[in-house]
């Protein structure tokens, strides 16, 4: 089996949060288990300078009139695993990061951008040439990729299977209409596929045609389908939900584990647990706080963005501040949330610690010194740093909403006496529900023993990727079954027609054989416009 995996990010080529942690895991996972996968994203600078042994293996040409576009192989450090960077200076060769420039403004030609890196991952699931290595299943993960399916529907030669990963239905790949025309799709009903309300959606196109559609938890799976959660494309999602599975994310517990993470002063485990204590007194020097051991230290490690609620705890910490605690934040994101965090910094000079931006070290180290993790969102696809933070006896406080309900057992009277519980988790997106659910967590902080055990159950809970790995594994089986069943059919249909002396039909993917009869429905109230794409 040979896995093409089209993402934008990858640790730790480019890291701008979680997906890039699940690029770099699942792939690797996912060759342990004799599954042939390579990586392929575009070739941003850092990425060129930390790529291991790149080689030009191919070149493209000019593909969709940016300039001259070469196919770079390497491999992961660390890791090994396979991968294909998309070298193209003037899309690619900048300063900044793999979204925006250095001021935090979106790429001007981010529509253009992704759409590269699309056309070489249908151009390689095509066959560059007799002897190029060739997938028989193409993953794309999020907007970023998911113009691979449109792409591979349109060509006339049997294509592999097509997997889309939504890891945050929020985030849709959204661009103006005018832009359609540089993004290289020529086929007649393409456009009528990207449209939403009046603009293109690259994430639409791929939920529209792929064969096979994943989301990274399955409590998120079921949320998307509800206009709550949809985020406009409910309406589509409930069409395709028989194609929809959640799986949950993984850990590399490589990566992310107290007992061999080079990142702290002090390596520890749950049979060694007291040592937390050194990480604690290390990172209350490193961020200026004040230097007290006992006091619980919550920390805060999201983005600051609306999702992650970060006025709402603005709003609650005053009142937490009064319980006597020491707040951490190491995060970035809307500048008026961060100019709103530093202020509480300076209001409360050594119990409030306030660090804009993301560093990969300083994260590690802040899981491992903290006691709580404050994880609040209005919706959570999957919530990889409460797994981490449970790994590192720290306690996560989440609201109850797609993954971290999957993932978090909440400390109430039952759990605890059970001993099942994991961290502590809150309804309502409000200041008072958050507060109340903190002082849960602090009064049970103040009962040792029972503190004690509540992060031995956390730390031994068990979110490696064997069962996510396992998951994919046996999609990928069916989809490959599914597909060698329906070009068997197309293969008959066609020797019948030329038996009877018509002309044999071109032939065609199984894609543009379902979409032809799925997206041809009349509009709903639920779905405002349906995807006609015809071939």
């Amino acid at each position: 089996m040979r896995v093409l995996y089209v993402t934008s990010e990858v640790f730790p080529l480019v890291k701008t949060g979680g997906l890039a942690d699940v690029s770099a895991a699942l792939p690797a996972a996912l060759n342990e288990r004799n599954v042939d996968t390579r990586l392929l994203l575009p070739g941003y600078r850092q990425a060129i300078s930390r790529a291991v042994g790149l080689q030009e293996v191919a070149r493209l040409g000019d593909l969709i009139g940016c300039g001259e576009t070469r196919l770079l192989a390497g491999r992961l450090p660390n890791s090994g695993v396979p991968i294909w960077l998309v070298e193209c200076p003037a899309l690619y060769n900048r300063a900044g990061g793999a979204y925006q420039d250095e001021g935090g403004n979106e790429w001007h030609d981010n529509a253009l951008r992704f759409a590269l890196l699309n056309h070489v991952a249908a151009r390689i699931a095509d066959g560059l040439n007799d002897d190029f290595w060739r997938p028989n299943i193409v993953h794309a993960h999020d907007w970023h990729a998911a113009l691979v399916p449109l792409l591979m529907a349109t060509r006339p030669r049997p294509q592999p299977a097509t997997v889309l990963t939504v890891h945050n239905l929020a985030y849709q790949g959204m661009f103006q209409t005018e832009q359609f025309d540089r993004l290289g799709l020529d086929h007649p009903q393409a456009h009528a596929v990207l449209e939403f309300y009046g603009r293109l959606s690259f994430l639409k196109a791929g939920l529209a045609v792929a064969d096979a559609l994943t989301t990274v938890s399955p409590t998120y799976a079921n949320e998307i389908l509800t206009p709550e959660y949809g985020c406009g494309l409910d309406g589509l999602l409930r069409e395709r939900a028989h194609c929809l599975t959640g799986i949950m994310n993984g850990v590399d517990y490589r990566v992310w584990d107290p007992a061999h993470d080079q990142h702290l002063v002090c390596t520890y485990s749950a049979r060694r647990l007291s040592e937390k204590r050194a990480c604690k007194i290390a990172l209350q020097q490193d961020i200026a706080l004040d230097p007290a051991p006992d006091i619980p230290l919550i920390a805060f490690n999201s983005r600051l963005a609306h999702q992650k609620m970060p006025d709402i705890v603005l709003e609650a910490l005053p009142a937490l501040l009064a319980e006597d605690i020491q707040f951490a934040l190491v995060a970035e994101g809307d500048v008026g949330y961060e100019a709103g965090f530093r202020d509480l910094a300076a209001r409360y000079p050594g119990r409030v610690s306030v660090c804009i931006g993301y560093e990969e070290s300083r994260a590690h180290r802040l899981l491992a010194g903290a006691d709580i993790l404050l994880h609040p969102s209005r919706y959570e696809p999957c919530g990889l740093a409460p797994i981490y933070a449970m790994r590192y006896g720290t306690l996560p406080i989440v609201r109850r909403s797609g993954g971290t309900a999957d993932s978090v057992v909440d400390a109430i009277e039952q759990s605890v006496h059970c001993e099942t519980a994991t961290g502590f988790a809150f309804e309502s997106p409000s200041a008072d529900d958050l507060v109340a659910c903190a002082r849960r967590a602090l009064a049970l902080y103040r009962q040792p023993i029972v503190w004690r055990k509540t992060q031995l159950c956390a730390m031994r809970q068990d979110f490696s990727w064997e069962r996510p790995a396992q998951a994919y594994v046996a999609l990928y089986r069916a989809l490959l079954a599914d597909s060698a069943a329906v070009e068997l059919h197309a293969t008959e249909q066609a020797t019948d027609e030329a038996n009877r002396g018509s002309a044999a039909p071109r032939a065609t993917t199984r894609r543009a054989i379902a979409t032809a009869s799925r997206w041809s429905a009349a509009p709903s109230a639920a779905s405002p416009r349906k995807w006609a794409f015809a071939t």
